[in-house]
């Protein structure tokens, strides 16, 4: 049923509280039809009344209750602020890590990995890790000693060895680190020429970075230690980029000729020595045979020459036949007398045979024949007709020349 419904008891009330059947009435609205709109100051007024009836006759039996219990409740804030505090402090530190501890802003000291406790708003931790290996990139365009552009890039990689120092010595240790890199590197580059910077230099610009980078850092004592400089690139500008690739092509096909170069002589060179010191002895051995053959020959013939002033023809005798000797025992001639009527078959497959068992020639041509000249000796004229081999002249002309040594001899 509405508020201002006919029929509600005589007593037609607004939402706001107000009743006919009461005192007045609220703001001159009137029960029933003739109600209008309700006054705002009325409205406030009522609420306010109502928030000062809360704290009707009893308030000073409250205010001594409440200050009671409010006692109570501060000391129980108090001991969990207390707990609260003590339980914030603690806190761990890694096994790869070390705090260091700052009391009101200046260093205190150092802790070890583990479980700690610290005193919440008084010490503040900062974790360092002193076991993990850093790097820092450096890169730039840079100038050289010939006046020419090249992008370099390094890598830097580092430790840190003394936390204080690393976190308090210097504004940001990182930041100096990457400066000092970058001016060291550039100071170097600067020294350098291109060429040597882009091939064969590579190693002497890193080992002189890492040097005066760590003189530069070493007056700073940034608690950091450098393990090592890695030189990564080193690029010329894209403009002349192909120019330079075709020159270190070039280099590096001269390098790999030499080297080929190199080892061929490495092969040739002792081979050579060999062969040359191999030609030496056999001079050497040559000369010495010649020598002692031409003092053998001289004192051969220092010998026959008095025998040869005593009996002269005997002595040429002699000579002729130790060389006839000499020569046709190696010989597969045979000697026919060109006074025979009569040539007897000749066993020539016997002869070529022995020829060869004597170490002659062996070729396939069958035994020639020579004709002897007449001999003085009558013996040789009446044997006319028969086959003479090379043996059976130097017996015969053996034998002349004994039987005239007999005979000198007994004319003698």
């Amino acid at each position: 049923m509405a508020w201002n419904q006919p029929g509600n008891n005589g007593q037609d009330r607004d939402p706001w509280g107000s009743s006919n059947n009461q005192g007045g009435n609220s703001g001159g609205n009137k029960g029933g039809r003739d109600q209008g709109p309700p006054d705002l100051d009325d409205i406030f007024r009522k609420l306010s009344k109502k928030l000062g009836g809360l704290g009707g006759g009893k308030q000073i039996d409250s205010n001594q209750r409440g200050s009671g219990n409010s006692g109570k409740l501060y000391g129980i804030v108090a001991v969990a602020a207390v707990v609260i505090w003590a339980a914030s402090g603690f806190y761990t530190i890694k096994e790869a890590e070390r705090g260091v501890v700052t009391r009101f802003g200046k260093f205190s000291h150092l802790v070890e990995p583990g479980l700690n406790w610290k005193p919440t708003f008084i010490d503040q931790v900062r974790a360092v890790n002193v076991e993990a290996v850093r790097e820092l990139a450096a890169s730039g365009v840079m100038l050289t000693s010939d006046e020419n552009v090249v992008r370099v890039e390094m890598n830097v990689q580092y430790r840190v060895t003394d936390p204080e120092r690393y976190l308090y010595a210097v504004t940001s240790a990182d930041d100096s680190l990457r400066q000092a890199t970058d001016s060291a590197l550039r100071g170097v580059i600067g020294r350098s020429t291109m060429d040597r910077i882009l091939t064969e230099g590579r190693t002497v610009v890193r080992s002189d970075t890492q040097r005066e980078l760590d003189e530069t850092i070493r007056p700073y004592n940034m608690g950091i230690t450098l393990l090592d400089v890695n030189f990564q690139a080193a690029r010329p500008p894209e403009e002349v980029k192909a120019a330079f690739d075709d020159a270190i092509a070039a280099r590096e096909n001269r390098e790999q000729y030499v080297r080929e170069a190199e080892a061929y002589a490495n092969e040739v060179q002792p081979r050579a020595n060999g062969q040359a010191q191999r030609i030496l002895e056999e001079a050497r051995a040559y000369k010495e045979r010649t020598v002692l053959e031409a003092q053998g020959e001289v004192a051969r013939f220092a010998k026959l020459l008095p025998e040869y002033k005593a009996a002269p023809e005997i002595t040429k005798e002699r000579l002729y036949i130790e060389t006839m000797e000499r020569v046709l025992s190696n010989t597969r001639k045979v000697l026919v007398n060109e006074r025979g009527n009569n040539l007897m078959v000749l066993p020539l497959d016997q002869l070529m045979r022995g020829g060869q068992t004597s170490g002659g020639r062996s070729d396939q041509q069958g035994a020639s024949l020579m004709k002897l000249p007449a001999e003085s000796d009558s013996s040789a004229s009446r044997n006319s007709g028969s086959s003479y081999n090379p043996a059976s002249i130097m017996d015969q002309r053996r034998a002349n020349a004994l039987r005239n040594d007999t005979q000198r001899e007994g004319r003698e």
